[in-house]
């Protein structure tokens, strides 16, 4: 056949192209209407799917290499924090354009606002640990400490940990005990970082940070309604060191009146 093709002159890739025209006419004959569009139909799909995994391969590799930056980023941060942290005080000190007193105070109360913040967190962390590790041994999970520890370590990690540490439980749920088991154990997961921590959070918020606890909850929905994550981070800490550092310089402004007005009263009183 292939060297009649060749010695007629006609084209190869014409004599396949009139083949699969007959190919579509005989099983068009036997029932299966439209095989050409059926055919390009197919080649649509699978073009376009090839184009959504890249798009998705290329998103989660952007996703990954931004995750990877911000966990780099925190790391060297905090080091040079607790390595430099007089000297970076000093220097913040010296240039927020303030007398040098009213700068300590700022400066020290926002220390102290986040040193306090965290220990909030970890009374979160220590909350929900505490609840998923007891829902997991009850539901005979294995490893029901190892849960709780995740627990308790991913809760410093904003979102990403509270799914990270529900993720762990639940897979060990499903792995060890079945898909009923999983689910009950996805419940205790929801319930301990949704709807308890919500009510636990203010409350121990504004125990470490001197605030009303629907202060708390106030200006974390607001600060991370216009703010976004960063926000919602840093609207309980900052806003503790704004009432503190007001709080102490009205105290300052007070002794200060106080002794200017007591100069001045002493000779009246000896006429």
């Amino acid at each position: 056949m292939y060297y009649q093709w060749q010695k007629d002159g006609t084209n190869i890739a014409g004599a396949e192209s009139a083949t699969y025209q007959l190919c579509g006419a005989w099983f068009n004959d036997a029932g299966a209407n439209n095989t050409a569009g059926t055919r390009a139909d197919v080649t649509r799909a699978v073009s376009g799917s090839g184009g959504t995994l890249l798009e998705g391969l290329a998103s989660g590799i952007r996703n990954l290499t931004s995750l990877v930056f911000f966990l780099t980023f925190t790391v060297f941060s905090t080091f040079f924090l607790l390595k430099d942290g007089p000297a970076v005080r000093r220097f913040v000190d010296r240039h927020l354009g303030v007398p040098p007193d009213v700068a300590t105070i700022i400066t020290g109360n926002v220390a102290r606002s986040l040193r306090r913040y965290f220990l909030g967190v970890s009374y979160v962390a220590a909350f929900n640990a505490i609840v998923v590790g007891i829902g997991a041994y009850l539901l005979d999970v294995p490893l029901a400490g190892t849960i709780a520890v995740v627990v308790f370590v991913t809760a410093y990690v904003p979102f990403i940990g509270a799914f990270v540490s529900g993720a762990f439980a639940v897979m060990l749920a499903l792995a060890s005990q079945g898909t009923s088991t999983a689910l009950v154990m996805l419940v205790i997961v929801i319930l301990a970082n949704g709807l308890l921590q919500n009510i636990v959070q203010p409350i121990a918020f504004g125990a470490t940070l001197d605030l009303n606890p629907l202060v708390v909850l106030i200006v974390t929905i607001g600060f991370g309604a216009i703010f976004g994550m960063i926000g919602m981070v840093l609207a309980a800490p900052l806003t503790s060191a704004a009432l503190h550092i007001s709080r102490e310089l009205a105290g300052i402004k007070a002794v200060e009146a106080t002794g200017a007005e007591a100069p001045s009263a002493e000779p009246a009183a000896a006429v």
